[in-house]
C-alpha cells in the first residue's frame, strides 16, 4: 500500500466502507458536500466534522495517509483564505490599509472557507480511494443516465471521467520520477526567488506533457485494437448491486442532517 492517498487513488481494504455499492457512496458524497454548506455555525460544523472522522475510521485507512493526500491542497486553501482575510468587509475593523483590511466578518468566513474546502476535499478522498476507479465511473453513469433523454453524450462523460481518475495516480508517480531525475542533476526547487522557482517547474512541467500525451497515446491504441467503440451497448463484468447496508448508510445520512437542522436552531 502506498504511504499517501491522492484524489483518484484506490486503496484495497476490506472495510465497511468498501463493501457499499459504488452508487451509494457516490450519492453520499454529493449528499454530504450538500450538507456542509448549511453547517454555518460552531456546533453544527463539529457535528459535520465528526461524523466525517467516523467515516476515515471505519473506512480503515491509516488517517496519516489522508493527511499526507490533504497536503498539496493547502497551499491553494491558505491563498483562498488569505484572500477571503484581506479582502473581505462586514463587522469590527481590526486593521484598515487602501483597498485592503482585516474585519471579523473576514476572519469568520474565511476560517469557515477553510473548514468547508477541508472537509470537501477530504470526503472527496474517501470517496475515491475506497472505490476502484471503475465502479466509480460506473455508479456516475447511472446517476447522470437520465440525461440520455436530453441527448447528451452520457458513456462519453463516464469514460472521461474513468480516465482523468485513472490517470491522477500515474500523473503523481510521473511528478515524483521526474522530481527526483532532476534533483539528481542539481536541482533545487527551493532556491531562489520566486521567478526563478517558476523557471525551475519548467524542467518538470515540460516532461510531463510529454509523458502525459505519450500515456493517452498508448491507451488510445489499446482501445482502438481491443475494438472498443462508445457507438455501440455496453455491458459490464463487475456489476453494481445494492444491498440492505446502503440502505442502512442513507438512513444514517438522514440522521446527520436531522442532526444539523437541530443544532443549527440551538
Amino acid at each position: 500500500m502506498s504511504n499517501m492517498v491522492v484524489f483518484g487513488s484506490y486503496v484495497p481494504l476490506s472495510s465497511p466502507i468498501h463493501r457499499l455499492d459504488a452508487r451509494t457512496k457516490l450519492i453520499l458524497c454529493f449528499w454530504y458536500v450538500i450538507s456542509v454548506f448549511f453547517a454555518n455555525h460552531l456546533l453544527p460544523a463539529i457535528w459535520v466534522s465528526l461524523v466525517l472522522l467516523a467515516v476515515l475510521v471505519v473506512s480503515r485507512v491509516p488517517l496519516r495517509m489522508y493527511w499526507k493526500g490533504l497536503k498539496p491542497f493547502l497551499i491553494v486553501i491558505l491563498i483562498t483564505v488569505c484572500l477571503q482575510v484581506l479582502f473581505s468587509s462586514g463587522g469590527q475593523v481590526y486593521w484598515d490599509f487602501g483597498w485592503m483590511s482585516v474585519t471579523s466578518d473576514g476572519i469568520k468566513n474565511a476560517f469557515l472557507i477553510f473548514y468547508r474546502f477541508t472537509v470537501i476535499i477530504t470526503a472527496s478522498t474517501v470517496l475515491t480511494a475506497t472505490t476502484p476507479t471503475l465502479q466509480l465511473a460506473s455508479a456516475f453513469s447511472w446517476l447522470i443516465y437520465p440525461l440520455k433523454w436530453l441527448k447528451i453524450p452520457v458513456d462519453k462523460i463516464s469514460l472521461m471521467l474513468s480516465i482523468a481518475l485513472r490517470f491522477v495516480p500515474t500523473i503523481m508517480a510521473d511528478i515524483k520520477v521526474i522530481m527526483d531525475a532532476q534533483r539528481s542533476r542539481g536541482m533545487d526547487f527551493h532556491q531562489g526567488n520566486l521567478i526563478t522557482r517558476l523557471k525551475h517547474l519548467l524542467t518538470v512541467v515540460i516532461p510531463l506533457f510529454v509523458n502525459s500525451l505519450q500515456h493517452s497515446e498508448d491507451l488510445a491504441i489499446a482501445m482502438e485494437a481491443r475494438g472498443y467503440s462508445l457507438d455501440r451497448q455496453r455491458t459490464q463484468y463487475q456489476q453494481l448491486r445494492w444491498h440492505k447496508g446502503d440502505n442502512f448508510a442513507l438512513l444514517l445520512m438522514v440522521v446527520v442532517d436531522v442532526g444539523i437542522g437541530i443544532l443549527n436552531l440551538i
